[in-house]
């Protein structure tokens, strides 16, 4: 048996209409009935329909055997039911069975959506031959014949096209609405698997690629070992921290995200220390600067320096520059390098420059990267603040 898995409140905002409706139906009938007979199938019949989102199938069996189970009872007390709209249905019933058809059309699978609609019609057809008929009674009394067979049939038929109909739009709306879901959880999750590259590239790979660095450097020469050896150390543990501030982003540990201090000029100054290549660094920044734009920036100085550090033979002086421009910042590092005869260090898997232009893209700012014409390399970031807070 399916269940929609909706909620009471969910329920309850969807259905209150339809609840509000069914009630004044069966309230007038109940005034104006000369018996009390239809009145528990009645309500029956209408919880029924109202609850039918959360069981859409299970409530049409139900519904068929409320309708059922009514006609017997009238039958047998011998009572007409009072107002008849189709064969010898009341206007609350008929009103329950169309809302209940349209919720196992729009919700059930479409065997299920088949069989209970079939037994919904079913049911309802039977009550002109199990139910003392309304129109009988109501000629005898007033020498009127009754609206005859073929009317009442036209009219069922029209109330079922409706029905039917109803549900099928909303199954197709539905379907629609699924799909633009699952579209966008898949950009969701795409855009998070890029965001969680771009921060193992840019942090963990930085990382690493100082360790590997170094240790190329002891080997070479063995007397510069006991120097070297602190720096893999500090690089490793700094490498397992920002491997922990990943794991407890993706776990959703706020307290664990990465981060620039208040002080972006501090922090920069600490990446440029840590990098261990001879920079020349220049800043003129405010105090404060929005926390993601200082995160990107710090991103973008740690990654240039990386790229120098790979992609760059001879280098002598990297030149990074960080000043707010016209409402933006600006961030330039340049190398007087030349390009390496043999593969960097760890491979060149070009993600480090698509990862730049992507979180530059984000926060609405413009990046570029090339050789410069005297020689060397340059990268340039403008990012602007105003977008960024």
């Amino acid at each position: 048996m399916e269940s929609s898995h909706l909620g009471w409140r969910a329920l309850a905002r969807r259905q209150w209409p339809l609840a509000g409706a069914l009630l004044l139906f069966v309230g007038t009938e109940a005034l104006d009935a000369d018996n009390w007979w239809q009145l528990p199938g009645t309500l029956v019949l209408a919880g029924i329909a109202v609850l039918a989102p959360r069981r859409p199938f299970d409530a049409a069996l139900a519904g068929a055997t409320a309708v059922l189970a009514t006609s017997v009872l009238l039958r047998v007390a011998g009572e007409t039911p009072t107002g008849s709209v189709v064969g010898e249905l009341v206007l609350s019933e008929t009103a329950a069975v169309m809302a209940t058809t349209a919720i196992v059309v729009r919700q059930a699978p479409v065997l299920k959506a088949l069989v209970g609609t079939l037994v919904l019609v079913g049911a309802a057809a039977s009550t002109h031959w199990l139910r003392p008929s309304f129109w009988d009674e109501y000629a005898e009394l007033h020498d009127y014949r009754g609206p005859g067979s073929w009317p009442q049939v036209i009219a069922g038929v029209v109330l079922l096209v409706l029905s039917v109909g109803t549900g099928l739009y909303f199954r197709a709306r539905d379907r629609e609405r699924a799909t633009l879901v699952r579209s966008e959880v898949t950009a969701a999750q795409h855009a998070e698997r890029i965001a969680l590259a771009r921060e193992l590239h840019d942090v963990v790979a930085h990382y690493v690629t100082a360790i590997v660095v170094h240790a190329q450097a002891a080997q070479a020469v063995p007397a510069a070992a006991q120097e070297v050896l602190p720096i893999i150390a500090q690089s490793g543990s700094e490498a397992l921290t920002a491997m922990r501030r990943l794991v407890g982003t993706l776990r959703g540990a706020e307290s664990d995200a990465p981060a620039a201090t208040s002080d972006l000029a501090d922090d920069v100054r600490q990446v440029v220390a840590q990098s261990g290549q001879p920079v020349r660094l220049s800043l003129d920044l405010p105090s404060e600067v929005p926390p993601s734009l200082a995160r990107s920036v710090l991103r973008l100085v740690q990654e240039s320096l990386t790229n120098a550090r790979k992609h760059a033979e001879g280098v002598s002086a990297v030149d990074v520059s960080v000043a707010v421009v016209a409402d933006a910042v600006l961030v330039v590092v340049a190398d007087d390098g030349r390009a390496p005869k043999a593969a960097p260090v760890g491979g060149s898997g070009g993600f480090g420059l698509v990862g730049m232009r992507e979180r530059v893209a984000l926060l609405g700012g413009t990046f570029t990267a090339g050789r410069r014409d005297g020689g060397g390399w340059e990268v340039r970031a403008e990012l602007p603040i105003a977008e960024t807070g």
